[in-house]
């Protein structure tokens, strides 16, 4: 096989060297990740695994690169010694095969802890700078945000290196973090995904006042340089960080000498997880021995002589608090896990669904148990199964009276769902309704959540979708006195609600809640009939003949636009709102796509993807979201990347822009 690369090969290395750097400065610079661990460790991977291939791309690829450059906010200073980064392992078998290759294998365990890096250096004992990784070459400057961090001495006591630079983690324990967003929430300011973005965001403020009121703090575990070593190895070194006043991971620390060891405190590690007050998302595994550490070295970005044993991104072991129900929109009852937070994927989670009651059996769990949380993209968390039974755990009984509003809870006969029949009384169902209204499939209108639509339906502020939009106008100035609102919060909201004044036909189907109508009825409806008014007459015979309109689905949308009651609310509601009309597409009929699988991968000029899809969709195309053997044609627009190359690889057909414009006008003349 050549070991020089082809045309693909480098054409897929560039675009995943592109993604890591955009996901780099959105992580590093901006504290503001737009992908989850998972999906930037495979893509990491995928680049590393292409340079051990060909190795005349690993001398500016993903082998050299760490963090990102460092902000022009910032004064920026040279790291003496390169802040490297640690190279990932997923799985028994890679640890392995990177233990079974070390000469003393005596190993020192610690906490990866999910933070910031920081750097400080003391010369005579004392702090006189601090820097973050930034690029590993130079960091920023934060020396006075990190002298707001209780847990970072200013002066170093005991026996000290004439100069050392102590290197180790910023982070924010759960309890601060959620205290940090409760009050962010109430003012309504920025809300953080994480412990890991908060405390980022608030260790590079460029006002050092603001670091302060955060709550930020730290963990030593490594340094870079210095004048005088005393240790001999980094459980030594452990011993001296606290007795220079530094905080450490020492609780959690091990040593092992053997994969059995490593794996016994891997899996320990994942069922205290939970118990632990701050995000970890893995463990360090390094060398003990310095001497060693110095005669193994470092690759371009990464020591040799230490590992980062990755948790699984997408999965987690937390503790089962309690079992809560809610009461839908629809009066149905559903169970939702409490959990101990825990951070999966990049967001902290606290709660899961459980479905109904069945599922509570199905997965034999009771409140106290270790249980095994799973959370993937966008999908809610949920469990799995228990990983580790509590000796005193407790059995949730599911209740037979509605907890919101104790009308009596009835399953139907061949139904799995519990319901609560008072459908006209139970505020739950009227509040539900609503946070369907102004979800973000919905009117999406920020600030108006669970919370505030009880405070307001308590005080006969709001009682249907109509009144939020005259809610401003009519309660603004007592609205500003209620506890937990102020004049930003109260212009943000006012803000996020006139701009949901204007809204496209099909968020607008799936805001007003008709019965087994979801988001993608909704679209279904928009395209067939294009504006409102033709929805609401609608005959029933008209609807059944739409693709994907069952006659339960017409049933119910004929019943919903006849009700009395829906249609003041809706006549009201469309006084205060405008409805945009759904673009419309001609029919087309015998469609050269009709039945095709279709990807559309890249950015086109004249239509937005959501537009192209729509297009395709309605000309019978199926359209998906990855390549595979079975796809027929893969629409190419500028920039595209491994879609496209995987198309190429199988020989799939590839339209341009121009291919998809000729079928167009070729259909419209």
């Amino acid at each position: 096989m050549s070991n020089t690369p082809d045309l693909f090969i480098l054409a897929e290395h560039a675009d995943l060297l592109k993604k890591l750097s955009e996901w780099d400065i959105a992580y590093h610079q901006n504290d503001a990740p737009i992908v989850d661990d998972a999906t930037y460790d495979a893509v990491k991977k995928r680049a590393l695994e292409i340079e051990a291939q060909y190795p005349s791309l690993a001398k500016n690829g993903a082998s050299v690169h760490v963090g990102a450059e460092v902000s022009s906010k910032f004064k920026s200073f040279t790291h003496s010694v390169p802040m490297l980064s640690i190279s990932d392992v997923f799985d028994e078998t890679e640890v392995a095969d990177w233990f079974n290759k070390l000469a003393d294998k005596d190993v020192f365990i610690e906490l990866k802890v999910d933070g910031v890096s920081y750097s400080a250096l003391y010369e005579d004992g004392v702090l006189v700078r601090g820097l973050t990784r930034g690029s590993g070459i130079s960091g920023e400057d934060i020396t006075e945000n990190l002298k707001t961090i209780a847990d970072i001495p200013k002066r170093l006591s005991g026996d000290f290196p004439k100069m050392i630079e102590v290197r180790g983690e910023v982070y924010m324990l759960r309890d601060d973090f959620l205290k940090l967003n409760d009050l962010a929430s109430e003012k309504g300011e920025k809300i953080f995904a994480n412990p890991r973005n908060a405390a980022a965001g608030s260790l590079r403020q460029l006002n050092p006042e603001i670091t302060a009121t955060r709550r930020l703090s730290a963990f030593a575990y490594t340094y870079g340089a210095l004048s005088t070593r005393t240790w001999a190895t980094q459980s030594e070194y452990f011993d001296k960080l606290e007795s220079w006043g530094f905080k450490t991971t020492r609780k959690w620390t091990h040593r092992a000498d053997n994969m059995e060891d490593i794996q016994a405190v891997y899996n320990e590690i994942m069922l205290q997880r939970a118990d632990i007050p701050f995000d970890i998302d893995g463990l360090v595994i390094k060398v003990n021995s310095i001497d060693l550490q110095e005669k193994m070295g470092s690759r371009a970005n990464s020591p040799r002589w230490e590992v980062a044993y990755k948790f699984p991104a997408a999965r987690a072991i937390t503790t089962l608090r309690g079992i809560t129900v809610q009461v839908g929109r629809t009066g149905v009852l559903t169970p939702v896990a409490e959990l101990e937070p825990i951070n999966i994927g990049g967001v902290l989670v606290s709660r899961a669904t459980l479905h109904n009651a069945d599922e509570i059996v199905r997965l034999n769990i009771r409140v106290g148990d270790k249980v095994l949380v799973q959370r993937a993209g966008d999908v809610i968390p949920q469990i799995v199964g228990v990983a580790e039974s509590a000796p005193e755990a407790e059995s949730f009984i599911f209740p037979d009276k509605c907890p919101v509003c104790g009308g009596t809870v009835v399953q139907e006969s061949g139904q799995v769902a519990r319901r609560c029949v008072n459908t006209l009384g139970c505020p739950a169902q009227r509040i539900g309704e609503l946070e369907h209204f102004v979800s973000r499939k919905g009117f999406d209108i920020e600030g108006l959540g669970t919370k505030q639509l009880e405070l307001f339906i308590s005080k006969g502020w709001i009682t249907n979708a109509a009144d939020i939009f005259t809610l401003m106008s009519a309660h603004g100035e007592e609205i500003k006195k209620l506890e937990g609102f102020g004049d930003k919060s109260v212009s943000n909201l006012n803000a996020s609600i006139e701009k949901a004044r204007d809204i496209e036909l099909n968020r607008f189907l799936f805001a007003i809640g008709i019965p087994e109508v979801g988001e993608v009825t909704a679209k279904i409806l928009a395209r067939a009939f294009g504006d409102l008014d033709s929805i609401r007459s609608a005959p029933l015979w008209k609807l059944k003949q739409i693709d994907g309109i069952g006659e339960v689905m017409a049933d119910e949308i004929v019943s919903f636009f006849a009700d009395e009651h829906n249609n003041k609310v809706l006549d009201a509601l469309l006084a205060q709102v405008r409805v945009k009309s759904a673009v419309p597409v001609p029919e087309i009929i015998d469609s050269p796509v009709a039945g095709k699988k279709i990807v559309l991968t890249g950015t086109l000029s004249n239509y937005t993807r959501d537009e192209a899809k729509e297009i395709l969709e309605r000309m019978g195309a199926k359209v998906q979201g990855s390549v595979s053997a079975k796809t027929d044609i893969v629409l190419a627009g500028s920039d595209a990347g491994s879609k496209l190359n995987k198309a190429l690889e199988l020989g799939i057909t590839i339209w341009s822009e121009q291919d998809f414009q000729n079928l167009l006008d070729n259909k419209k003349g």
